[in-house]
């Protein structure tokens, strides 16, 4: 996933390596390749591909060099676990990248330098250049890596745009001599796209990888899209990756100023995400509704008139007969009776004062939980999962784009289910806000037990009550808000690493904090998942970098940035039952729920919440637009 510095790529480039002739390059590939007949259908099929232009050759290289190439790798390579909002995978450490390695130094490895230089041969390239369709192809900007994935490892949707890249490729070895099965997972799954850079929920083609088989495509951006599928078995799936780039000055076909174009013109997965281009097919909207100020102002006044402790901490006492007989009696019927106590407010306004998060467990009340588990586990045990977008139903909807996020989700607002770029554009000229009551009106109730259930908490998340004790406890008041119900399926969903959505409209509001608190109550009823081994935690994690420019190359050659030695990880919260978590989060923190394991006992059920929040101030100084 790493790639070489500049400074790596000319020092190869200088280093001398005695150049096979042409006849043993060719002795080396299945014969089969040079046949004229086989590459002019081979180019025919990679043309009318689905659901872009792909090929696969199976048996490509001779089988004697490939099984030594895979004993070189099991015995003198050692493997590192690494893993990312957007992968878990094996990589060999040092050898990730082959392009930075001293050649001059691999006496231990001869194959897998043999197999480098023929894959990179000109009269190997020009037969891929041809057959793809991609156009001239570098020999000397070299780009591959060895990867293993074992059991629970996989790589997420993205379409491989880095850089110079034209052509990528993957060489499987997983263990010769025996069939790599459907069952086992890993497949290449390839996913169509409803526009340019929006690729579809569900992939259309899927590759089971055998031993000396590559699989090659040429890099479009916005299309290539793919994954690679969770392993599912104890099973070592050990492949080849690799690119082949622009050509470079002084090459064949080499054309001044065409990769400084490429570039240009073509971003990576991670910045197409950073950009707003893509707002439009990102679905759930990222919208905090304003509230309106009579509510505002009612949150002011209860701070303003809560008693303050003497001791300069900042933490204020707690007057609960500020809140009216049916407030406290419409909190009771959710919260747990230890959080509405004078005392227990206290306790849980002083430990998110200091550390500006808070972990409330067993937030809703016996009876809440009680009936909510018994729901869940109900359906996860009777009812069928939808995991294809055609398949579901309201009022869940899918998360899109999947090289962003995948999950279940109800929104309050009409179904929706998106498949063709039409289906987009009737839904951005019917916006409607979220109205969870009217939702809760519209189901039925012998069908949709859980669903009613999940809404009734959702609108009690948006009330009023809720919201007075959400500004006694964080000491901010509420401007907006938005609440998701969600569920994330094993072996399916995910959302990657992102950023704050500033709401801009609120800017000039004075006190506006410059973050957005926001809260998820997990309701996932099943155990086995504090390992962090079949991932569905939530993770936050901080994202300033002193070095930004310098690493700038290596962030975007690494598609998505999470952290993977512990030094950036803020929270680390794994799914449970009936927690409630609030965390303020400014511009420098990242989030992502890591993709759920197929090994999961269920889903990861969760609903979550975003505010806008301000600091309290004087009435006069915080006029707002309730338009």
């Amino acid at each position: 996933m790493k790639r070489t510095s500049p400074a790596a790529q000319e020092t190869e480039k200088s280093q001398k390596q005695p150049l096979m002739e042409n006849d043993k390059i060719r002795s080396l590939f299945n014969g089969k390749i040079w046949d004229p007949k086989f590459q002019e259908d081979l180019k025919h099929e990679i043309a009318t591909s689905q659901p872009y232009n792909w090929g696969t050759i199976r048996d490509l290289v001779d089988d004697d060099l490939l099984r030594n190439v895979r004993k070189e790798i099991e015995t003198e390579i050692h493997f590192t676990n690494k893993e990312t909002d957007i992968y878990k995978v094996n990589q060999s450490g040092d050898l990730a990248n082959l392009s930075g390695l001293d050649w001059n130094d691999l006496s231990r490895l001869p194959s897998l330098c043999r197999l480098r230089e023929i894959l990179y041969s000109e009269v190997y390239r020009d037969v891929i250049s041809h057959v793809s369709g991609a156009g001239p192809l570098s020999g000397s900007k070299m780009d591959m890596s060895i990867n293993t994935y074992t059991k629970g490892c996989h790589l997420l949707t993205h379409d491989d745009v880095i850089g110079s890249r034209r052509v990528s490729f993957i060489l499987y070895l997983p263990e010769p001599g025996k069939r790599w099965k459907d069952h086992y997972g890993g497949g290449l799954r390839l996913f169509p796209s409803i526009v340019a850079n929006v690729p579809h929920s569900d992939h259309t083609a899927k590759l089971v990888p055998q031993f000396n088989q590559i699989a090659f495509f040429k890099v479009q951006p916005g299309f290539s899209f793919h994954d690679v599928e969770e392993v599912y078995v104890n099973k070592h799936r050990l492949s080849i990756q690799g690119w082949y780039h622009i050509p470079q000055e002084g090459e064949k076909g080499y054309t001044e100023g065409e990769e400084a174009e490429w570039v240009k013109t073509n971003t990576s997965t991670l910045a197409q995400l950073e950009s707003n281009v893509l707002q439009d097919y990102e679905f759930p909207k990222n919208e905090r509704s304003i509230l309106p100020y009579h509510q505002i102002r009612h949150f002011d006044e209860l701070l303003k008139a809560q008693p303050e402790f003497s001791d300069g901490t900042g933490i204020t006492g707690t007057d609960l007969s500020l809140f009216s007989k049916a407030d406290l009696e419409y909190l009771a019927n959710f919260i747990s009776p230890h959080h509405l106590t004078e005392t227990g407010i206290q306790k849980l306004q002083s430990q998110f004062v200091t550390k500006s998060q808070l972990q409330i467990e067993d937030f809703l009340n016996d009876d809440k939980s009680e009936s909510l588990k018994k729901l869940i586990k109900r359906d996860e045990l009777e009812k069928e999962c939808p995991y294809e977008s055609v398949k579901v139903e309201a009022p869940w909807k899918t998360a899109m784009p999947p090289h962003k996020w995948r999950y279940l989700y109800i929104d309050g607002k009409s179904h929706e289910n998106f498949q063709t770029e039409q289906d987009v554009l009737e839904s951005l000229n019917s916006e409607e806000n979220p109205n969870y009551k009217l939702l809760s009106k519209t189901l039925d109730s012998a069908n949709y037990n859980t669903e009613a259930a999940l809404i009734d908490v959702a609108i009690f998340l948006e009330s009023t009550a809720f919201k007075k004790f959400l500004a006694l406890i964080t000491l901010l008041s509420p401007l907006s808000e938005q609440v998701l119900i969600r569920r994330f399926r094993p072996g399916k969903d995910f959302t990657l690493a992102t950023q704050i959505n500033k709401n801009h409209l609120l800017e000039h509001v004075k006190g506006f904090v410059e973050a957005v608190l926001e809260g998820t109550l997990c309701l996932t009823p099943s155990d086995g998942w504090e390992s962090g081994e079949i991932g569905g935690y939530e993770l936050y994690m901080d994202n300033q970098d002193d070095d930004e420019e310098e690493n700038k190359d290596i962030k975007d050659a690494a598609v998505y940035q999470s952290d993977d030695t512990g030094d950036s990880v803020l929270i680390n919260k794994p799914p449970s039952w009936n927690s409630f978590n609030l965390v303020l989060r400014d511009e420098t923190v990242l989030q992502f729920v890591k993709y759920i394991s197929w090994a999961a006992k269920s889903s990861r059920w969760d609903i979550t919440a975003q505010w806008d929040v301000k600091t309290t101030e004087d009435e006069d100084e915080n006029e707002i637009d309730n338009e």
